[in-house]
């Protein structure tokens, strides 16, 4: 079968096992769909055939695609800039700091190893947090342009559903208006989640988005969770020079990455000096005294204990943000935890209004919400979309990073399959060597039997960039050894991912 032929099959397959339907699973005929719309510009009371309520990864991209398939389309943003929490609070900031710490780092410890000296070096926090700032600004206003370019009508406000297809919309700049659609699509994303007991005040107590721009760097910062934010986000004041201290009421950091992984990304975050307190509970926070007190005990309970910081930052997860929207008016099904039922065109229980991202199940990832925006336009446009949540990769953007796509382990063993598994540590490849980071290992599983790759785990500088070379590869259903055949640049931390795919079907030659 020839790759085109597989890319044409893939266009017209629908989601994963995965996918959550509402109810029973039954979902709105896909008749309306059918409607092929010409392009027009939207203001007003006219009527849009597409509305999306979210300016996010999920909501700006859908409203894009949208317009680009001919369809009249209004974006609503409540933030008042377009790029949602990624953008502005989220993503895009903290890989800011996380570059500009790391070179800081780098440059105090390790730059003499190179033969660059100089007598000192210091930190100018304001001038980071600007570097930062300008960054955001500048793709916010070019997420506009994109938006003018392709004749996106935006408004800035506050959008609540009045009807299945009309959104009143509380401007930003006073005064309210209705804005009506054949088709809404709910892109709102998510926002922090709290704990109980515990006040977050973004300057002793934050966020995620308060830990963005600490006014000066804190002698001790405790995190609490130990999951991709927590961990992201202590790395920086640590370099920093903050002495951090993660608090985990789990047994184990980011549960979800690969057992084998995770334990080697411990030990390397403890010797960046980051200290773990796992299997432990916060009891309460007080923060009346001069310093910030955290009542602990153990997750089975005993003896309590106290922690003092400077700042804590509440990193438990995200929870999906509906506040407002008037769901319950309209009869829009949720769950438990509060996500919006869809089924596999991203349709609601309600005719013509549709979710994407992180108010529907699945991971809660800017890049899976760009899926689901398109995948659900090209529904609404009479096309097919294709999101496989199975190969949507995950990263954590310490140093080293950790990237994985597929599998853990733990999960192909809980399936029952026959596998075998390939590793190659960066420590023999003559890139890492060169420029002596060679900190991690790739891990490669695939299906004893057929070699179909299953799963990558890779743990290594630049591992998000290296990760996609895996994605597109079980996108395709390849085997190892089709990766093991594939000539490699050299030198490269790439050839890694080949010499782990050669141990997992043969042996490697470099090791």
């Amino acid at each position: 079968m020839g790759m085109a032929t597989i890319a044409r099959r893939k266009a017209v397959t629908f989601f994963s096992s995965s996918r959550h339907l509402y109810n029973n699973g039954s979902y709105t005929s896909t008749s309306k769909y059918s409607w092929i719309l010409s392009r027009g510009f939207a203001s007003g009371s006219e009527e849009n055939d597409v509305v999306v309520i979210g300016g996010g990864p999920g909501g700006y991209v859908a409203a894009i695609k949208a317009a680009q398939l001919g369809l009249k389309t209004t974006c609503i943003e409540k933030r008042g800039a377009l790029g949602g929490t990624c953008l502005n609070v989220g993503c895009i900031p903290s890989k800011a700091l996380l570059h500009s710490s790391h070179m800081y780092h780098v440059a105090k410890h390790s730059f003499a190893s190179h033969g660059v000296k100089f007598s000192s070096v210091e930190v100018d926090l304001p001038a980071m947090l600007a570097q930062k700032d300008k960054a955001v600004g500048n793709l916010t206003k070019g997420i506009e342009g994109l938006f003018k370019k392709n004749k996106v009508n935006y408004i800035k406000g506050y959008g609540k559903f009045l009807s299945p297809s009309e959104v009143s919309v509380d401007s930003l700049e006073g005064g309210n208006a209705v804005v009506k659609g054949k088709n809404i699509i709910i892109a709102t994303g998510s926002d922090v989640k709290g704990l109980p007991g515990i006040t977050i005040d973004e300057e002793r107590i934050v966020s995620s988005t308060g830990a963005l721009s600490l006014k000066e760097i804190p002698k001790k910062l405790v995190v609490i969770g130990a999951g991709y934010i927590g961990l992201e986000m202590g790395s920086v004041w640590g370099r920093l020079g903050s002495e951090v201290t993660v608090v985990e009421f789990a047994p184990d950091i980011v549960p979800t990455m690969d057992g084998e992984i995770r334990k080697q990304f411990q030990r390397l975050l403890e010797k960046q000096k980051m200290k773990f307190m796992l299997k432990t509970k916060v009891v309460s926070v007080d923060s009346t005294g001069n310093s910030v007190k955290l009542t602990l005990e153990p997750a089975a309970g005993g003896d309590q204990t106290i922690l003092e910081a400077d700042v804590v930052l509440v990193s438990a997860g995200r929870v999906p943000f509906t506040a407002g929207l008037g769901l319950e008016k309209i009869g829009v099904e949720t769950d438990k935890a509060g996500r919006i039922l869809v089924n596999e065109r991203f349709a609601t229980n309600v005719s013509g209004v549709f979710a994407i991202g992180d108010v529907i199940p699945g991971p809660m990832l800017a890049h899976k919400a760009e899926e689901d925006g398109v995948a659900c336009v090209e529904y609404i446009a009479g096309k097919e979309g294709h999101v496989d949540y199975d190969m949507v990769p995950g990263v954590v953007y310490t140093h080293p990073e950790v990237a994985s796509v597929g599998k853990t382990e733990e999960q192909v063993k809980s399936l029952g399959v026959d596998y075998r598994i390939g590793k190659f540590p960066f420590l023999a490849n003559s890139r890492a060597k060169a420029i002596d980071d060679a900190d991690g290992l790739v891990k490669i599983l695939a299906e004893k039997e057929s070699d179909k790759i299953l799963g990558v785990h890779i743990m290594a500088p630049n591992a998000g960039e290296l990760i996609h070379e895996a994605v597109l590869a079980m996108q395709y259903g390849a085997s190892s050894e089709d990766i093991a055949r594939t000539c490699h640049a050299h030198p490269t931390l790439s050839e890694a991912v080949k010499e782990a795919a050669m141990a997992t079907y043969d042996k490697p030659i470099h090791m």
